[in-house]
């Protein structure tokens, strides 16, 4: 393979993982192996001289994939040359004093205040282009609803989710493989929500770092992170440094991110003296003024003992890498996810290999190398479960080891616990290993049994852990159950993608209907804001299949569907009732779209995030606009109207 040839791989595979880990989704790597692979991209860029396009060590960031609305940065939001070294800190300082402060693990927010007030709110998004999330940001659990200073400022910090709250949020989550990887992901998609009530449920706050324009001039980094912390926001920890004490405060840091409440992946140090900082100018995609550090990760070698295939409710078979016992970071480690059968197949992976292992932010177990890589880990061809035929799915270029068999035990015992969750039908008593006690014994085999144990009462009586008290909760747990909100019921359905937000979701634009529910399109469910293409497929073929349809009726026949409260008392509501609107362009009357959204939803109403055939009418005050939605009404034969139109006709 030539150079050139290499570059492009090494491009396509740093840029598919950036995609997933901006996305805030999931990992298709660990850091350790991106950084890997980038330092050999930007040696191959040194040696042949070429910068390809696309090229991560240009491009800051990746292209934004939500439907949330965007915006241009007035000012670009650059990333930072790293390094691991110690003593290129000590080099790069020089003569100078710097400040060293957190790297904080989370999501980059740009922050606007005017007259004292937050106007805006933008994710850092590719650098140039950001996500609006201004709604979502006023909920952050320590941002300051006004400062003292009155003049335009912008405003650079991190929204973080601290360890506590990953782990509360975490635990709330029953199933296993729904749980989020870390802090920064659970932020990540927590931040970009489409309805502010989830974000401000899950204590987001904000750790503001850098003043990015203000009247004020500021001649020392430190007297402007004092600035920020006097108008009231919380501010990243720091210290001032020089080429003497540096290693020593980095050494305090090290032992500090150990117990530190707030994620964090490195240090960024930063010239003291701003005016000196901003005179050596910037790189394609770094500026010069700040250079970000990250530890070298403690890595251990050990030897691999066996894999373990994890299979799960949905099919998905997890290989887990089960190593002799290594110290790192203060614990004993000896298990890590190998995550699919394609870093399976990239580590090489055999019994017996000498592994190099360590811990990820100092936290998550991870394979760093396979030092002998003898290839011979055999793939199981049936699963470990229920010994079915096992099948390899190829989605995107990525291979993962599944099992076919609807009856597959792991696959039910991970749906009835799924089922039972507490943001689904939320039963007390009903623990995973009592479910695999009930399978076992055949006291229940589909859903709906769970509302039937009265006919096993002397079996579920004379099992061990039980008795006459026990059954009497349980059966008292299930009948207390039976009334529940539809968004908890199409939640505990484990339709494959669809959280309780996006239950959530469904339902309000649904009107709580159960019935429009199953019967909809792909075409209906893709144009409900954060639902899409994929997730609407994915719905539409469980509501199409014969046997989840039976599952479904049947466990209507046992439960009642409770509507929650709405606006039924507005002389308005229901007004719009049927009418489906979108969005588009400036508005005038309203302070903005979400306004607008709350009073059509409030008499009704349902809005969509793209025209469709089921659209009502387009709300543009540009009617002559070419934009692609105006494009879209014309063509489906959509009224478009104008705010003042909509006011007349449905307001006034």
């Amino acid at each position: 393979m030539t150079d050139i040839e290499r570059m492009k791989e090494l491009i396509a595979i740093l840029n598919e993982a950036a995609r997933v880990y901006y996305s805030g989704t999931d990992e298709i790597m660990s850091n350790f192996e991106y950084d890997k692979l980038y330092d050999e991209l930007s040696a191959l860029e040194e040696k042949t001289g070429m910068v390809l396009s696309g090229s991560p060590t240009v491009r800051v960031g990746y292209e934004v994939l939500s439907e949330l609305p965007k915006e241009r940065h007035e000012h670009p939001v650059l990333s930072l040359a790293k390094t691991k070294e110690v003593d290129e800190l000590v080099s790069w300082l020089g003569d100078k004093e710097g400040v060293l402060s957190w790297k904080l693990d989370g999501l980059t927010v740009v922050m606007t205040y005017e007259d004292g007030h937050l106007v805006k709110a933008l994710t850092r998004g590719n650098g140039e282009i950001g996500e609006i999330i201004t709604n979502n940001a006023r909920t952050f659990v320590n941002i300051p609803v006004t400062i003292p200073y009155k003049d335009k400022v912008v405003i650079r910090g991190e929204a973080i989710i601290r360890y506590d709250d990953f782990e509360r949020i975490n635990e709330q989550i029953e199933d296993p493989d729904e749980r989020y990887k870390n802090p920064r992901n659970l932020c990540s998609g927590t931040v970009r929500q489409l309805n502010n009530q989830i974000t401000a449920e899950r204590n987001v706050y904000y750790i503001a770092y850098d003043v990015m324009e203000s009247d004020i001039i500021f001649p020392y980094k430190h007297e402007e992170i004092d600035w920020l912390n006097a108008q009231g926001f919380d501010v990243v920890g720091h210290d001032i440094v020089d080429a003497n004490n540096i290693s020593d405060v980095i050494k305090e840091y090290s032992e500090r991110i150990k117990t530190n409440e707030v994620p964090s992946d490195g240090l960024v140090l930063s010239y003291d003296d701003k005016a000196y900082g901003e005179s050596l100018g910037r790189t394609a995609k770094f500026p010069r003024h700040s250079i970000a550090f990250k530890w070298a990760d403690e890595t251990a070698e050990t030897t691999l003992v066996e894999v373990e295939w994890s299979a799960s409710r949905t099919g998905l078979i997890n290989p887990i890498a089960v190593f002799e016992p290594v110290w790192l970071e203060g614990t004993s480690v000896s298990r890590a996810s190998v995550h699919n059968v394609s870093i399976v197949k990239e580590l090489e992976l055999g019994i017996g290999d000498k592994l190099l292992v360590y811990k990820a932010n100092m936290i998550i177990p991870q394979i760093a190398e396979n030092l002998t890589k003898s290839g011979d880990l055999v793939i199981p061809d049936t699963c470990p479960v229920c010994g079915s035929k096992t099948e390899i799915y190829n989605d995107n270029g990525t291979e993962t080891l599944n099992c076919p068999n609807p009856e597959c035990t792991a696959k039910k015992i991970k749906s009835f616990t799924h089922f039972v969750s507490r943001q689904a039908m939320n039963i007390d008593g009903l623990s995973e290993a009592t479910i695999e006690k009930f399978i076992a014994e055949k006291i229940i085999t589909d859903l709906v049994d769970i509302f039937r144990l009265e006919r096993h009462k002397e079996e579920i009586v004379s099992m061990e852990g039980f008795g006459e008290k026990s059954y009497n909760n349980l059966i008292d747990a299930c009948e207390k159950a039976k009334n529940v909100n539809l968004a908890n019921f199409l939640f505990s359905l484990g339709i494959s993608g669809i959280g309780f937000a996006n239950a959530r979701v469904i339902c309000s634009a649904f009107d709580y209907d159960i019935d429009s529910i199953m019967s909809a399109d792909e075409e209906e469910l893709a144009t409900i804001d954060g639902i899409g293409d994929v997730l609407a497929r994915g719905f539409v073929d469980f509501m199409t299949d014969d046997n989840n349809i039976c599952m479904i009726r049947e466990l209507l026949n046992e439960v009642h569907i409770e509507k929650p409260a709405g606006p039924a008392d507005s002389a308005d509501a229901g007004k719009l009732k049927g009418m489906t609107f979108v969005i588009t362009g400036a508005l005038e009357n309203y302070t903005n779209r979400d306004e607008l959204k709350s009073v059509i939803e409030s008499m009704g109403g349902k809005v969509a995030g793209s025209v469709s055939k089921n659209t009502a009418f387009l709300i543009n005050n540009d009617i002559m606009s070419s934009s692609s939605k105006n494009k879209k009404a014309k063509e489906l034969g959509v009224s478009i109207i104008t705010e003042n139109d909509f006011i007349e006709r449905f307001i006034n």
